[in-house]
């Protein structure tokens, strides 16, 4: 679940809690609405923190903001949830998994995916009655049955020393007998704000969340900083300026590192005033945090100006080293990259993370408003450039050492590897780029689970891309297996017949013993396993020829997966070169499919505490990575080898955690032609010795048990029991 990721404390707000706290107990959507900077994220993430002990299955935050098409909606909340989409109906996935869950469903920054967000939340709120969401949104939904909760500013004290002055419709406080807001009011002759009498108290302007988060900025800026009777008019004036919104008034209090607070006062004054000569009102309160931003990007240095707008264009933030390889150079110095970022960091521009950089929405998209044309064209070139390098050089599909840290990179870096895709499929000169770079992603695609993303934007390249060259036959062959994977043969076999007009082209070899290797994983599919293993063997045939090592171990865990019910013999043969292959490389995603493939096929030759040992050894591996693709398969195998050695109840224990995880992902073990007729056989003589009733009480019981419990159940008794 994802929490407050800075350290400050939470400002403010009791009414606005207690209203949505309400508001949840009698409705299942809750939107909160209101202009950009008001606080909506913050809020949501502290009900969510207040709330998460309510609701039996947890609390779940889905971050929309970096998408940039509402096609990908379904896909983040299935990444959000750690659900796989091995079906093509992932809307339909997400629905049957959330159906019993009693669970609270924030989606955060909703407004630029409205229509997207709409249709799910209907469906949802329609087939999973104990689930409630709660919508971030300048922009309401429109569903039927929405509650919406209007965001307003943090109080601020009234002109004059007082009581809290009332709202109006709009949430400006008013001030009594003027029949004008309190911020038009206290506006003196000459345009600023402040105290229409004295005596105003410390003790009086604290009570406002406002000040209060002023104070609290501004302490971290100048250790020490309190308010006093010498600067209370001074603090007042400028939260009261900027109107209580939260991300100005942090913009503001961020300065203090270089002015004093009369001069920030004045400043903030010389820039309001512009835009308010001559308006009969007080400005709207987006232009109020338009114009704060105007003022804080006014006051940074030229070489901070460039790098803030530079920056915007990653969604998902940057590390140091991506931030000097892609925004460095056109007036800024590599070497300044470090202290231009932490100059961003003071001025609360920058959110500086574990991993690296964030920038707030609001300010990333101000930023990106900055970029010239010349300079946007630029920086798209070196972003696209990188995401490309990034998704080749950080294959996980190859033999090395860093298989698991390669693959976590690329989990993080996914918001901004979307951004560089779109850019690509969005503009024609750079589509072959970004068909290329979602080919090169194709392990990443299958072992994350997140298949129908990867033919998301496989098929918008293919769209783009019609000539029969090589970017197309690997996108081909690649689109084709993630279709297989979701069980979708009818789409994956003219993708096939494509791909191999184009492969055994001249100059296409390489790429030809992918497309068969592909094809003999259609023919299993398909129910033709002869003719399945005869391609599997050509293809890693092939693949020896051409010493690609990467292609033979995939072709001997096809051959090995696929081959262990019908010729287990075989299957152990492959199972047993694709481990010392992995070893020999230190490769140890790969390594934990190999022990997988090797305990199946050592199973099926009646070799059960072989098959549990290595098997056994898989599960942990797949627990620590969070690998739920190769976890919810040898929980199937462990329980088979607990159904042979007569432990029915721990096997129906085990095929129920194995459920629930085959639940998640959209499919089944009788989906895969290699486990279903030992899932069945397990599961019926389980059922035959406890019984029906004992026996769905057990499975219930290991579907309850949530992975990292079921991890550890299938471990720890196979490491206490003797060898037999």
């Amino acid at each position: 679940m994802t929490l407050l990721t800075d350290k400050s404390t939470f400002v403010g707000r009791r009414h606005e809690l207690a209203a949505a706290r309400k508001a949840l107990s009698r409705a299942r959507l809750l939107t909160l609405t209101g202009t950009g900077g008001v606080g909506k994220t913050r809020l949501a993430l502290r009900m969510a923190e207040l709330l998460r002990d309510r609701y039996r299955d947890g609390v779940e935050v889905v971050e929309l903001g970096p998408l940039e098409t509402g096609d990908l909606l379904e896909p983040a909340v299935a990444a959000a949830l750690g659900l796989r989409d091995a079906s093509p109906d992932l809307t339909g996935v997400l629905v049957d998994f959330l159906a019993a869950k009693r669970m609270l469903l924030i989606m955060d920054n909703c407004e630029h995916v409205g229509e997207a967000c709409a249709r799910f939340v209907q469906r949802l709120l329609r087939s999973a009655p104990h689930v409630q969401v709660l919508v971030t949104s300048r922009q309401l939904l429109g569903v039927y049955g929405e509650q919406v909760l209007k965001v307003p500013p943090l109080s601020v004290p009234g002109p004059g020393p007082g009581p809290t002055l009332p709202e109006t419709g709009d949430g400006r406080t008013e001030a009594p007998g003027t029949g004008r807001t309190a911020q038009e009011a206290g506006r003196a002759p000459d345009g600023r704000t402040g105290a229409s009498g004295t005596g105003r108290t410390v003790r009086e302007a604290v009570r406002h969340g406002a000040v209060r988060l002023f104070l609290e900025r501004a302490a971290k800026v100048v250790p020490g900083f309190a308010l006093d009777a010498g600067n209370v008019e001074r603090v007042v004036r400028l939260v009261r300026r900027l109107e209580g919104l939260p991300l100005a008034i942090e913009l503001a209090a961020a300065r203090l590192r270089t002015l004093s607070l009369e001069r920030l006062a004045d400043e903030l004054d010389e820039r309001f005033d512009v835009l308010a000569a001559g308006a009969p009102t007080a400005l709207p309160r987006h232009q109020t945090l338009r114009a704060t931003m105007d003022w804080s990007f006014r006051l940074c240095s030229a070489e901070e100006q460039r790098l803030w707008a530079r920056l915007s264009m990653f969604p998902g933030g940057a590390d140091l080293d991506t931030a000097e390889e892609v925004c460095s150079g056109a007036g800024i110095d590599r070497l300044d990259v470090l202290d231009l970022l932490g100059g961003l960091v003071d001025k609360s521009v920058l959110v500086r993370e574990e991993t690296g950089f964030r920038m707030p929405e609001s300010l990333r998209a101000y930023g990106s408003e900055q970029l010239t044309p010349d300079e946007r064209q630029l920086m798209r070139g070196r972003f696209v450039g990188h995401y490309r390098e990034l998704a080749e050089t950080h294959r996980v599909d190859q033999l090395v050492p860093d298989q698991l840290e390669r693959y976590w990179l690329l989990r993080h870096e996914l918001p901004n590897v979307r951004g560089a895709l779109e850019t690509c499929l969005s503009e024609p000169p750079l589509a072959c780029t970004g068909l290329e770079t979602a080919s090169a992603l194709w392990c990443f695609w299958l072992v994350s689970g997140a298949l129908t993303e990867g033919r998301y934007w496989i098929e918008r390249g293919l769209d783009a891309v019609p000539e029969a060259g090589r970017a197309r036959a690997t996108a081909l062959w690649v689109d084709s297996m993630l279709a297989l994977r979701q069980g979708d043969v009818d789409a994956a076999l003219p993708l096939l017949e494509e791909c191999h007009m184009i492969a055994r082209r001249p100059g296409n070899e390489d790429i030809l013993p992918y497309a068969i290797r592909t094809a003999g994983v259609a023919a299993f599919s398909s129910g033709d396993s002869r003719r399945g293993l005869a391609l599997l063997r050509e293809s890693l045939a092939l693949h020896r020829a051409l010493h690609d090592m990467d292609g033979v171990m995939f072709s001997l865990y096809f051959a090995a997966a696929y081959s262990s019910g019908e010729e287990p013999g075989l299957a152990a043969e492959f199972g047993e070169e694709m481990l010392d292959l992995c070893e020999s490389h230190h490769s140890l995603v790969s390594r934990s499919y190999a022990q997988l493939v090797l305990g199946m096929a050592w199973w099926n030759l009646g070799d059960c505490a072989r098959a549990e040992a290595v098997v056994t050894a898989a599960t942990e591996f797949a627990g620590a990575s969070n690998d739920r693709w190769c976890l919810v398969q040898c929980l199937e195998v462990l329980a088979w080898c607990a159904g042979a050695r007569q432990e029915h109840e721990r096997a129906a224990e085990l095929l129920g955690a194995a459920h629930a995880l085959w639940q998640a992902a959209g499919a089944s073990p009788e989906r895969l032609c290699y486990h279903a007729a030992s899932h069945v056989r397990c599961a019926s003589q389980a059922r035959r010795a406890l019984g029906r009733a004992a026996f769905a009480s057990a499975f219930r019981q290991g579907a309850r048990l949530g992975t990292g419990r079921a991890v550890m159940y299938a471990v720890r008794p196979a490491r206490a029991r003797p060898a037999s």
